[in-house]
């Protein structure tokens, strides 16, 4: 099977093998397989050779992938092959390609450990690409071709062909309807491209080939399987397959949202759902156009990218629930919106460094990271937390209780004597002086002194003290900020960010628009919807990272990628929607509930403390989600906020 070289896209083995070895795409261990029947050649009878032979090529040929491609694709391929044979039968002049038909019906059926060649088989000049370098299930050998620079339909003796008319007006059409189907399907599951592949190279190569000169036969060494894992890495211009597939999905949502605003072929639900998976592709594009413009940028230049775009499909979708809260009177958008916000911030310092460390250590028993820059991050942190939450520990402290309804119970859990029973209860700053006078300069005070520590947070990683990334924390592991991958160039990235920003806000607005449903759920707390789909599907692309980096024995990556998301959300967001609301009123006040805060000062201390060490592990990663999850529960039992 075809490995992700080291730019995530597979090529095909290029491996120096025996005389045995006659074609360059065998697969994984060929080279092996033809020393050891070298060896059996010279010491075994001809009759057991061929059973040993028999049985290593079947063990290697019935995989699960193999298994799969037949149920998947193969039976109704070779059907469909069987059916146009007879459709070319009948033509009388098409029995070339009826014949035809029904030899490659077997071989699309079970491809594995067979080849199509074109007779008579000779080897391409080397400065052309032979088929057997493509990354297929079953091997194309090298085709001969008269004039290696004309493709194969413009052969005089080929088109002047009855049957080549009758083949490319009954046949050929029906097939290409087929192939693309299957290419379609392979390409949509990834893990089958090798499939995908190989129905491309036939009916762009081998169903425009003359019948008599294509010749299945069988390889005993050129056996390649239908699926395989390491396409999750596989990349189109640097954009990885599963963004490319994901894509349509925001055409989807804009065309169905727009148009269709009856819901008459979709519901609320349903509109909801895909617009909220349509921001997965777009905050990957975003991710990857910020990454091209800062390792191509100065400091200043990258901040200030960073900083603009970096937590732009949050705040797109943040800004556009409080506009439609405001516009329809709903408080409870706001407090959903603070569950979002506090749900980011929880799964950046507990979710994404707890599955990291999980995945990362079941494959590495320990993994060490550098512990002086993530106590630069922890830092930041607690900076973070502290200041976002001063004003509401302020309020606590100075506010007024109030409740709604209280009444006197001399009766309470059986038990005789005068209580008094209230519901409701909030402290009211409304009331008197406390919140304009107080609360709000206060307010005002730490959105301006966080994004200035950030800024200065940024100096010191990146400037002044970036040498700190740079200590040997493994074995021969090297951090640092330098040698970024650079996938497009400034103004092509410059271009996709803007398309991506304004896609990712109409995407939003539809998600706000259709949320309602979504919350008046009987069952499911807004606080959990806040906390779980709304804060921590946009972070998917960087969850898959963040694996992908702990898998790479790169941890100290994979946590500064959380924390760096955790940072810019109370750095940053929180203060951009405070001075948004002082200059358009849209109710947010920046005092958060009981369980907002405490969830989110204990998870703080509690990575504190797992990130002491400087070392990682399964079981420190699994300590991480399970607090996680055990939020996620107290969030799901929640009683729904007030308003709501």
């Amino acid at each position: 099977d075809p490995q992700p070289n080291s730019t995530g896209t597979p090529s095909s083995h290029q491996s120096i093998c025996p005389a045995l070895c006659t074609t360059k795409c065998m697969p994984e261990h060929a080279c092996e397989y033809s020393k050891l029947l070298l060896w059996l050649w010279e010491n075994v009878s001809a009759f057991h050779l061929c059973l040993i032979v028999y049985v290593l090529v079947l063990g290697h040929l019935i995989t699960c992938g193999n298994v799969a491609y037949v149920l998947l694709f193969g039976w109704w391929v070779s059907l469909a092959y069987i059916l146009i044979g007879l459709l070319m039968f009948i033509t009388i002049t098409g029995v070339p390609y009826g014949k035809l038909c029904w030899k490659l019906s077997c071989y699309f059926l079970w491809p594995f450990g067979k080849s199509i060649h074109e007779l008579p088989l000779t080897i391409l000049s080397p400065e052309l690409l032979p088929l057997s370098q493509i990354s297929t299930p079953a091997v194309l050998s090298p085709l001969k071709r008269r004039h290696p620079t004309a493709l194969p339909w413009f052969s005089l003796t080929w088109i002047h062909r009855f049957s080549t008319y009758a083949w490319l007006l009954l046949g050929y059409p029906l097939l290409v309807v087929i192939h693309s189907l299957a290419c379609f399907l392979s390409w949509i599951l990834v893990f089958t491209i090798p499939v995908f592949k190989m129905n491309s190279r036939t009916l762009g190569v081998i169903l425009l080939l003359a019948p008599e000169d294509v010749s299945v036969s069988t390889s005993l060494l050129c056996c390649y399987h239908a699926a395989n894992w390491y396409y999750y890495k596989y990349t189109l211009d640097g954009i990885n397959v599963f963004a490319v597939n994901l894509l349509p999905l925001v055409i989807v949502a804009l065309v169905i949202g727009y148009i269709d605003r009856e819901n008459q072929y979709a519901s609320s639900n349903v509109k909801f759902a895909i617009a909220i998976c349509s921001i997965i592709p777009l905050s990957y594009y975003i991710g990857m156009g910020i990454a091209s413009i800062s390792a191509q940028s100065n400091f200043a230049v990258g901040a200030v990218v960073n900083a603009t775009f970096g937590s732009i499909t949050e705040l797109t979708f943040y800004i556009t629930a409080l506009l439609r809260g405001h516009q329809a009177a709903n408080p409870c958008l706001q407090e959903v919106v603070k569950a979002a916000l506090t749900g980011t911030l929880l799964g950046c310092i507990l979710f994404i460094p707890g599955i990291c460390m999980i995945i990362g250590g079941l494959r590495h028993s320990e993994q060490r990271f550098n512990s002086r820059s993530t106590g630069v991050s922890s830092a930041l942190l607690f900076i973070s937390v502290g200041g976002v939450f001063a004003p509401t520990l302020f309020s606590k402290a100075y506010g007024n209780l109030v409740c709604d309804a209280c009444t006197n119970s001399t009766r309470v859990n059986g038990t005789n004597g005068s209580q008094f029973v209230c519901h409701n209860c909030h402290y009211d700053l409304n009331n008197g002086t406390l919140f304009h006078d107080h609360v709000e300069p206060l307010v005002y005070t730490v959105c301006t002194l966080l994004p200035a520590a950030y800024i200065i947070g940024l100096i010191f990683t990146l400037k002044t003290h970036s040498h700190i990334y740079d200590i040997h924390v493994g074995d021969g592991q090297v951090m640092g900020h330098h040698g970024a991958v650079v996938h497009w160039s400034r103004w092509r990235s410059l271009l996709i960010l803007i398309m991506a920003t304004v896609l990712t806000s109409a995407c939003a607005d539809l998600v706000t628009e259709h949320i309602q449903p979504i919350l008046n759920q009987p069952n499911i707390s807004q606080y959990f919807i806040g906390v779980t789909v709304l804060a921590m599907v946009p972070e998917i692309p960087e969850i898959v990272n963040g694996i992908q980096f702990a898998l790479q024995n790169n941890i100290s990556l994979s946590l500064e990628v959380g924390s760096c998301i955790a940072v810019q959300v109370c750095m940053l967001q929180i203060p951009i929607l405070v001075f948004f609301n002082a200059f358009y009123d849209v109710g947010f006040v920046l005092l958060f509930s009981d369980i907002h805060l405490w969830a989110s000062i204990f998870s703080v201390i509690l990575v504190n403390y797992i990130f002491m060490d400087g070392k990682s592990d399964y079981f420190q990663g699994t300590a991480l989600v399970v607090v996680y999850l055990i939020l996620l529960a107290l969030y799901y039992f929640a009683p729904s906020p007030p308003g709501c």
